[in-house]
C-alpha cells in the first residue's frame, strides 16, 4: 500500500501541478482586475475633475497647460479624452512658448490628417510660420510634418516654401522647411511648384551643412519625378561634392570618423545618378577626381569599425555612380578588380554591397560578363551563406549574370539549391530559373526537363502565371509537343505527383494525347489510369481539368470510351456543383447517337495568340514601391537596355526554335518572357513645365548688348545694378570659345551663382557646346569668375543659344540672355575675282538659295540723326565676316563680298553677296546668295541684317 505521508513539491502529481499553476494564474488575473478596476476609477475621477476645470473657464495658461498635460498622459493609457481635444487645439494659440509646446504635441498625438477639428488649426499654424519667432516656426513644422494632409499642404505649403528660402530664416528653420516640404510632398506631389525649382536648387549651396543635406533630400524625391525640371542639380551636386573631396570645405563638426560629411556624399553620388551622364567636360573631370580620390581614400589601412562603415558606404555609393557614367574605363578598371575581393569579404555587410554592386556591374548595356564570369563559384556559394540578405544577392546576381554560355549551370546549380531554399525567397528563386529557362533554352530535351523538374520539386512555390507559361510555350511549338507529352505522363504514373503537375498533364495529354498513343508505356488506357489515379485526391479546379481531358479523349480514343463514361456518370452525383454539371454535359455529349458535336467541340485548342508573360511583370512586382526610384533593375543588359525596364516585353512571342547549343533563340534576348508594358507608366497626363533658360524668357534689354557683340568679338552682354556680363570669343572654322565674365557690382557676396545652357529644339545636332569652366558659386563684392565654352557649328543654325544667370544676393535673381553665337560668326572672308564672282553667281540661279531684302534705319536710329555713308557700311559688312571685293561690280557705289562658312558636319559653303544703298533714301537692298561649293547644300540667308546699324565705335 502505497503511502499516505506528506510528500515534497517534486513529489506530486502532474495534475497537482497543473492545479496549483491554475491556482497561481487565478490570483494574478484576480490582482490585475483589481488593479485596473482601480486605475478606471482614477482615472475617471481625474477625468471628471479636468473636465468641469475646463468647463468652469478663467483656467490660467499655466493650469490649461497642465491638465492637457494629464490628459495626454491619460490618452497614451489608452483612455478615450475626445472632450479636451478642442482644449489643446486652443492652447496652440497661446503667446507663451511652453504653453503653445503642450498644445502642438497635444494636437500631434489627438488628431490625424483626416480629423474634423484639423481645419481649425490651420490659421494658427500659418500665423506661426509667418512670426519672427524662429520656435514658433519650428512648433508649427513639426506639427505640419506629423499630421499635415493634402488639404493642409495644399494650404500651407507656400509659407513651408518661404521659410526655406527666406535669406532671413536661421539654419534651423530652412532644415526643419525643406524635411516638412518633403514630407508633403511624399503625400501630395501637386504642391510643389514647378517654379520652385530653381530656388530650391541653388539652396544645395548652402553654406550650412544641415541645410545642405535636407534640401539634397527634397532634390532627391524631386528628380526622380521630374529630370528635366531639375537638371540643374547635377552641376550642383558635381561642384559640392568636388569642395567637399579635394577642396576641402567643410566644418570640422561634419568629419565623422575622418569621413568628411558622408550622409551628404552619398546623397549627391545617389542623385547624380539618376540623370544622365554630363556632356561637359569640366563637369565630368570634377566627377572622376571626386570618385578618384574616394577610391584612394578606401585604400588606407589602420581603420576602426565606424570609419569602415562610413567609408564603405561612400565606396559602394561610389561604384555604383562609376557603372552609371559608363565613359570612366579608368576607374571601371579599378573597380572591377575590388569587387572581387569584396565578394569574398569576412564581414557580411561587404559581401552584400559587392554582390548588389556586381549585379549592377552585370546590368550595364554594353560591357562584357568576362570580368564576372571569373567569380562564378564564389556566386554560387553565396547561395549558402548565413545571411539570407546575402542570399537573395547572390539569386539576383546569379539571375543578371547569366546567358548562353552559362545558362545551365547556373540553372542546374538553383535547381539544386531550391530543395534547401528559405521559404522566403522559393518563391522568386522559382520565377528566375522559369525565366532563364525559356530565356537560353536551346533544345527541346533541356526546356522542358528543367520545366517539369522545377514544378515537381517547387510545386507549392509555383504560381500560376509559371505552369500556364509551360503550357503556352509547349502549345505553339510543335517540337516541344511530343517530348512534353512523353514526359509529364511518366510524372503522372508515379505515386507522388504534385497537383500542379497534374494539371500541366490534364491540358497536355488532352490536347497531345494522341501523338505518344503508339509508344511503348504511352496507351489510351495507360493515360487515362494515370489520370483518373489523381482525381480522389486532387482539388476541385484540377478534378474540372482532368474531366475536360476525359472528354477529349472520348473524341481521341473510342476503344476507352466505356471506361470515360463511368467517370462522367460518378461525378454526375456529385456534391460540388461545378464538377456535377461538366460531368452531365459531358455525359450527354459522348451519349449522342453521332460524333458530330463532339468532334467540333473537342476538336484541337488553336495556338495562344502572341500574348505577353506575366513572369517578369510578377517578378518585378516584388520590388516595386520602394522609397527611391531605382536606377537600375536586376536582370542584366537586357533588361536595363533603353532606359531601364522600357524595352521589357512589348513583342515577346511565343514562338521559339530549339537550335544547338549557343546559338541564340529567335525573338532576341529577352525572348518570350518579356510582359510589361511600360509605355503606360507614369501619370496620365505630364507637367507643362516652363524653361526658364529658353528664348521665350529672355531678360528686359538683353538686345542691346546681344546686338552689339553681333559685330564686334568681346564687349559687354549685359549690365545692370548688381552684374555686369562681358563676352570674349575666338572663331576658328567650326570651332569657337566663349568665355563669360560675371562681375559682381553689388556690395555684398553674391551666392550660389549659377548658369545654364540652352537652346532651341530645332537646333538640337546643328551646335553643339562643351563647358570647359564653371563659374565659381560664390563672387565677392567687385570680383569676376569665368566660364568657358566652346561651341562647334555641326550644320548650318538660324536660333542662338541662350543661357540663364541665377544667384542669391539677399532674393534669388535671375537673368535669361541670348548668346551673340550666330552662324556669320563661323564664315571667313573669301577673295575672288570679277570673273569667278559673277560666274559662281550665275550658276546659283534663283531661289530658294538667294533672298532680297530692302532695310533701313531705325526710327530711333534716325531721331539720333544717324545715317547711311560709305564709310560706316563697309564696317558693318566687315564686322559680319564678309570679305569686302574691290573693282567687281560695275556700279562703283555698290558693296560685293564673298566668304565662306566652316560646319563640322555640313562641309563648307560658299556665300556671295551684292548690296546697293541709296543714300538719298537712306535704305539698302542687299541681294544675298548662298551656296555649297563642295556639297550643293542650300540654305536662305538671314534677311533681317542691320534694322538698327551701329556706328562706327559699335554702338546701337
Amino acid at each position: 500500500m502505497a503511502s499516505s505521508g506528506p510528500t515534497g513539491f517534486l513529489g506530486r502529481s502532474s495534475s497537482s501541478n497543473a492545479n496549483m499553476r491554475g491556482l497561481v494564474q487565478f490570483i494574478a488575473d484576480l490582482r490585475n482586475a483589481r488593479a485596473r478596476e482601480l486605475e478606471e476609477k482614477r482615472i475617471n475621477k481625474e477625468l471628471a475633475n479636468i473636465r468641469q476645470k475646463f468647463k468652469d473657464g478663467n483656467l490660467s495658461g499655466y493650469h490649461k497647460k497642465k491638465y492637457v498635460c494629464k490628459l495626454l498622459y491619460i490618452y497614451i493609457l489608452g483612455w478615450n479624452v475626445d472632450f479636451g481635444h478642442l482644449e489643446a487645439v486652443n492652447l496652440i494659440s497661446a503667446t507663451k512658448y511652453s504653453e503653445k509646446q503642450i498644445g502642438y504635441l497635444a494636437m500631434t498625438l489627438f488628431l490625424h490628417e483626416q480629423h474634423e477639428l484639423l481645419h481649425l488649426v490651420v490659421n494658427s499654424i500659418r500665423k506661426d510660420l509667418m512670426d519672427h519667432n524662429e520656435l514658433f516656426n519650428c512648433l508649427a513644422l513639426h506639427a505640419i510634418a506629423n499630421v499635415g494632409g493634402r488639404e493642409m499642404g495644399e494650404a500651407l505649403s507656400g509659407e513651408v516654401h518661404r521659410l526655406l528660402i527666406s535669406p532671413t530664416s536661421k539654419a534651423f528653420v530652412k532644415k526643419k522647411a525643406a524635411l516638412t516640404l518633403l514630407r508633403l510632398y511624399r503625400k501630395n506631389p501637386g504642391i510643389v511648384q514647378p517654379q520652385w525649382a530653381e530656388r530650391i536648387i541653388h539652396l544645395m549651396d548652402d553654406p550650412d551643412f544641415g541645410v545642405a543635406l535636407s534640401v539634397t533630400s527634397l532634390v532627391m524625391a524631386l528628380a526622380q519625378d521630374d529630370l528635366e525640371q531639375y537638371k540643374g542639380a547635377y552641376a550642383k551636386a558635381a561642384a559640392r561634392l568636388k569642395r567637399i573631396l579635394i577642396d576641402g570645405e567643410y566644418a570640422s563638426d561634419y568629419l565623422y570618423y575622418k569621413v568628411p560629411c558622408p550622409w551628404i556624399q552619398i546623397k549627391l553620388l545617389r542623385l547624380l545618378q539618376y540623370f544622365p551622364p554630363s556632356e561637359d567636360s569640366h563637369v565630368r573631370e570634377m566627377i572622376r577626381q571626386s570618385l578618384q580620390r574616394i577610391l584612394d581614400l578606401a585604400l588606407e589601412t589602420n581603420k576602426n569599425v565606424q570609419q569602415n562603415n562610413a567609408q564603405n558606404a561612400v565606396l559602394f555609393e561610389a561604384i555604383n555612380l562609376i557603372i552609371h557614367l559608363d565613359t570612366e574605363h579608368a576607374l571601371m578598371k579599378q573597380i572591377s578588380q575590388r569587387l572581387g575581393r569584396f565578394i569574398q569579404s569576412r564581414e557580411t555587410n561587404v559581401r552584400y554591397l559587392g554582390l548588389e554592386a556586381m549585379t549592377h556591374l552585370a546590368a550595364r548595356s554594353d560591357t562584357t560578363l568576362g570580368p564576372i564570369k571569373q567569380h562564378q563559384e564564389v556566386i554560387l556559394g553565396s547561395l549558402k551563406d548565413r545571411d539570407i540578405s546575402v542570399r537573395r544577392k547572390g539569386l539576383d546576381l546569379l539571375y543578371s549574370m547569366c546567358d548562353h554560355t552559362n545558362a545551365r549551370p547556373i540553372v542546374g546549380e538553383l535547381l539544386h539549391y531550391l530543395q534547401n531554399a528559405d521559404f522566403a525567397i522559393r518563391e522568386e528563386m522559382v520565377l528566375k530559373i522559369a525565366i532563364l529557362t525559356e530565356k537560353y533554352a536551346t533544345d527541346v530535351q533541356w526546356y522542358v526537363d528543367i520545366s517539369l523538374r522545377l514544378i515537381a520539386m517547387a510545386g507549392d512555390h509555383v504560381s500560376d502565371e509559371v505552369w500556364q507559361r509551360v503550357i503556352q510555350i509547349i502549345t505553339n511549338n510543335e517540337e516541344l509537343q511530343v517530348y512534353a507529352a512523353q514526359n509529364i505522363l511518366s510524372y503522372c504514373k508515379q505515386d507522388h505527383c504534385h497537383e500542379t503537375l497534374v494539371k500541366i498533364g490534364a491540358y497536355i495529354l488532352g490536347e497531345f494525347g494522341h501523338l505518344i498513343a503508339e509508344e511503348k508505356g504511352c496507351s489510351p488506357i495507360e493515360q487515362f489510369i494515370a489520370l483518373q489515379s489523381k482525381l480522389p485526391a486532387c482539388a476541385s479546379g484540377t478534378r474540372g481539368m482532368i474531366l475536360s481531358c476525359f472528354v477529349k479523349f472520348v473524341n481521341l480514343f473510342p476503344e476507352i470510351k466505356p471506361q470515360l463514361v463511368n467517370v462522367f456518370n460518378v461525378y454526375s452525383h456529385t456534391l460540388d456543383p461545378e464538377l456535377q454539371q461538366r460531368a452531365c454535359e459531358y455525359l450527354t455529349l459522348a451519349s449522342m447517337p453521332t460524333d458530330d458535336l463532339l468532334r467540333t467541340v473537342c476538336d484541337e485548342m488553336p495556338p495562344f495568340p502572341e500574348r505577353e508573360s506575366a513572369l517578369l511583370s510578377r517578378l518585378h512586382r516584388k520590388h516595386a514601391n520602394t522609397s527611391d526610384k531605382r536606377t537600375w533593375i536586376v536582370g542584366g543588359k537586357d533588361a536595363n537596355s533603353d532606359a531601364a525596364e522600357l524595352t521589357l516585353a512589348k513583342n515577346g512571342s511565343l514562338r521559339r526554335t530549339f537550335t544547338n547549343a549557343g546559338t541564340k533563340p529567335n525573338g532576341g534576348a529577352a525572348g518570350d518572357l518579356l510582359g510589361l508594358d511600360m509605355n503606360n507608366i507614369g501619370p496620365a497626363e505630364a507637367k507643362s513645365i516652363p524653361n526658364l533658360a529658353s528664348a521665350a524668357h529672355l531678360s528686359p534689354n538683353w538686345e542691346k548688348g546681344f546686338n552689339r557683340l553681333l559685330l564686334k568679338p568681346d564687349g559687354v552682354l549685359y549690365e545692370d545694378g548688381q552684374l555686369q556680363v562681358g563676352v570674349r570669343s575666338e572663331y576658328r572654322g567650326q570651332m569657337a570659345c566663349l568665355i563669360l565674365y560675371f562681375t559682381n557690382k553689388t556690395p555684398a557676396l553674391v551666392g550660389s551663382f549659377t548658369t545654364t545652357l540652352d537652346l532651341d529644339p530645332s537646333e538640337k545636332g546643328n551646335l553643339t557646346w562643351d563647358v570647359k569652366g564653371l563659374p565659381d558659386t560664390t563672387i565677392g563684392q567687385g570680383a569676376q569668375a569665368q566660364q568657358v565654352i566652346m561651341f562647334e557649328a555641326k550644320k548650318l543654325f538660324e536660333k542662338s543659344p541662350t543661357i540663364r544667370i541665377s544667384y542669391l544676393a539677399g532674393a534669388l535673381q535671375a537673368l535669361t540672355l541670348k548668346l551673340p553665337v550666330t552662324i556669320h560668326k563661323f564664315m571667313d572672308p573669301a577673295e575672288l575675282t570679277a570673273e569667278d564672282f559673277f560666274k559662281r553667281w550665275k550658276q546659283i540661279g534663283g531661289a530658294p538659295r538667294e533672298a532680297q531684302q530692302v532695310f533701313g534705319l531705325t526710327a530711333a536710329a534716325k531721331d539720333q540723326q544717324r545715317e547711311l555713308t560709305d564709310g560706316f557700311i563697309r564696317d558693318v559688312i566687315k564686322g559680319f565676316r564678309w570679305g569686302v571685293l574691290n573693282n567687281v561690280d560695275p556700279n562703283t557705289k555698290n558693296f560685293v563680298g564673298a566668304s565662306v562658312v566652316h560646319t563640322s558636319e555640313g562641309g563648307k559653303i560658299g556665300c556671295l553677296l551684292r548690296l546697293e544703298p541709296n543714300y538719298g533714301t537712306q535704305v539698302c537692298v542687299p541681294f544675298c546668295v548662298i551656296m555649297s561649293f563642295n556639297q550643293g547644300l542650300e540654305y536662305c540667308a538671314n534677311k533681317d541684317m542691320i534694322d538698327d546699324p551701329p556706328d562706327h565705335q559699335g554702338h546701337r
